[in-house]
């Protein structure tokens, strides 16, 4: 029984003539999964990657995942621009910069969600919470640093 449920290859969708030669073009797409589903041969972000290339390439992709998620709760909790900074539009642009990079980060992070992928989903959501747990929750944190920040 075929379970990979029309994921080995591309499957054409449509099919149209070219009035001058008389030659057919076949348009491929991918299949897509739109439930959750288990196993390493899936397309994450980018085109064939990791695809069929093992179970060593899709753990690479895992752990890329898995560290895009943790950048990006890292840059929401840094405080990189110290208070008081004597230069309040290259703090400006710093941080408009960074806040770029962490929407950036997660827009990527969701996209390979979006591949339905079980253990893509686990990463993201592994390293989102680690990433709390060391940058933006209590456990790690100073009792001053705690008291001032107040939000968490």
């Amino acid at each position: 029984m075929n379970h990979d449920h029309g994921m080995e290859g591309p499957a054409p969708t449509s099919q149209s003539t070219n009035e001058t030669t008389g030659m057919h073009h076949h348009k491929m797409m991918m299949m897509m999964h739109m439930t959750f589903f288990w196993g390493n041969n899936v397309e994450i972000l980018f085109s064939r990657w990791p695809g069929r290339h093992g179970a060593g390439m899709y753990a690479l992709a895992l752990i890329f995942i898995f560290v895009l998620a943790f950048v990006a709760e890292w840059l929401s909790h840094s405080r990189l621009i110290k208070p008081g900074s004597s230069n309040n539009v290259w703090a400006g642009v710093v941080q408009t910069v960074l806040h770029g990079t962490r929407v950036g980060l997660s827009y990527l992070v969701m996209l390979g969600v979006m591949s339905f992928n079980g253990g893509v989903f686990l990463m993201a959501v592994a390293g989102h919470t680690l990433g709390f747990l060391l940058f933006g929750s209590r456990v790690f944190k100073k009792t001053t640093e705690s008291l001032l920040d107040g939000n968490t």
